[in-house]
């Protein structure tokens, strides 16, 4: 295993909100920020940052002030709420690869140059959904995603501007040719490999206290965005060798471990 000298320094705002979904929510949605700034402090975030990121979720309606037995904290507001649960679809599950006789969801949109900044934010949704680019405006996936694609245009109030399809693929470019150049594949299994090498830990290693902490934000923190990466392609159309499972499986191993010792470490840091 990697020693944490050699990772990358956390990010303020993705272990953050890592932080908030994988630790305020199940401790019940609300936390002390003397204790969130100790906590963060022991996964490699300065006080200063932790403030700063806070201050900024705020501000983006994640959080609203609240205080408790005399700490100051902040409370999840029913906006980060909704957001942090339909992520949870992906990063605790992952995509499971899709049935290929369901066919592929398309979608097709021509948004005038007026709107460019929703037609930006079309794209980066539908990136972020795990559509990929087939073409100028162009964008697919396996069928099961054809609701949210639904929903994305239609929140955007893009939907006089968009057609969605769904249907067999018929040809006549060879369909694994396609789907490597609208998603970047051999990217995607390499992001799942560099977790596998940096997250394995002596499997009759039980980490608790401020060590199970670390090590959990941490975990979390690499694999948050790996599953939005990947669309649950079929297997018939995946690489032979492709590493997915593996990665999702030892996730699910290391979660079972570390969750426990890890939230009864965060809750002796809230006020009784």
């Amino acid at each position: 295993m990697p020693s944490v000298s050699s990772r990358p320094a956390p990010q303020p705002r993705t272990t953050v909100v890592s932080f908030l979904g994988a630790v305020v929510r199940p401790l019940g949605g609300w936390m002390p920020i003397a204790g969130a700034v100790d906590l963060l402090g022991e996964a490699g975030l300065d006080a200063a940052s932790v403030r700063t990121a806070v201050f900024r979720l705020k501000k983006n309606g994640w959080l609203a002030s609240d205080s408790r037995g005399g700490a100051r904290g902040y409370t999840l507001t029913e906006s980060a709420t909704t957001t942090l649960a339909a992520g949870d679809e992906v990063i605790w599950h992952a995509r499971k690869p899709a049935d290929l006789a369901d066919g592929w969801c398309v979608v097709h949109f021509s948004v005038p140059e007026t709107l460019r900044s929703r037609r930006h934010q079309l794209r980066s949704h539908l990136a972020t959904l795990g559509f990929g680019n087939a073409g100028t405006a162009l964008w697919m996936a396996p069928a099961r995603m054809h609701d949210v694609a639904q929903r994305a245009v239609a929140e955007l109030d893009l939907s006089e501007y968009a057609a969605i399809f769904c249907g067999d693929y018929r040809g006549p470019q060879d369909l694994q040719t396609l789907l490597r150049g609208a998603w970047d594949l051999d990217a995607i299994d390499r992001g799942y490999r560099e977790f596998i090498d940096s997250s394995r830990i002596d499997e009759h290693h039980r980490p608790k206290g401020a060590a199970a902490f670390t090590a959990y934000v941490e975990l979390l923190d690499r694999w948050r965005k790996l599953p939005f990466r990947d669309p649950g392609l079929p297997r018939e159309v995946l690489p032979e060798e492709w590493s997915g499972p593996e990665a999702i499986a030892l996730f699910g191993r290391e979660v079972a471990k570390l969750e426990k010792p890890a939230l009864e470490h965060a809750a002796a840091h809230w006020p009784e």
